[in-house]
């Protein structure tokens, strides 16, 4: 009797399994065409040349260019949180979590600066336009919470502290993504010395 329905269960999984590994591949060359052409000059016809498919198939994945944009930031959000939350399960004690900690945000201001850039941007459009506010209050949630985590492994846990915290982290993240794009070229020594001292300030 249940035959045909966990059949249909099935093919329906493989389906959206599908469709999500495109959407994936989609985001991934959305990232390099806004690497190459910049953020207010890439359209979505840029894009679907990338990936080879027309307008009207890349609009089948994503209704609009923002649409794809919130996409791309979650995946490199999620995998961003999901690296720290590694590094910091094999941590213990707060001068291991400093260590940890700054080697993850080094990184991936080297290696990730593109997605953290659309990041802050759709952060700052949010404030003007409501498209933007779902996804950045869920993404901003979770910075929060993988923040508290690495409060408590460094024997700092009081939860009111730990909006502030993130927020002073966040400020230097911030400073040396946008400060990367100019001449500046801080070298990782740098970076990683910078991180060390707020993170030893900000733990206590």
């Amino acid at each position: 009797m249940n035959e045909m329905p966990a059949k249909l269960k099935a093919r329906a999984e493989r389906k959206t399994a599908k469709r999500d590994a495109k959407k994936r591949q989609i985001a991934a060359s959305a990232i390099e065409a806004l690497k190459e052409l910049g953020y207010a000059n890439t359209s979505l016809r840029d894009i679907a040349d990338r990936c080879d498919l027309s307008l009207g198939m890349l609009h089948y994945y994503f209704e609009d260019r923002s649409e794809l944009i919130i996409y791309c930031v979650q995946i490199y959000k999620h995998e961003f949180v999901r690296k720290i939350a590694s590094a910091l399960e094999q941590t213990t004690g707060r001068d291991q979590v400093i260590d940890a900690f700054a080697e993850v945000l080094v990184a991936s201001i080297i290696d990730d600066d593109m997605a953290h850039r659309l990041w802050y941007d759709i952060r700052s459009q949010a404030m003007f336009d409501e498209t933007f506010r779902p996804v950045v209050d869920e993404l901003e949630a979770m910075l929060i919470a993988i923040m508290a985590t690495a409060m408590r492994q460094a024997g700092n846990a009081d939860p009111a502290q730990v909006e502030l915290k993130y927020a002073m982290l966040d400020g230097l993240f911030r400073f040396f993504m946008q400060d990367g794009i100019g001449q500046t070229d801080h070298s990782r020594d740098q970076l990683l010395s910078a991180f060390h001292a707020q993170l030893a300030t900000i733990f206590g």
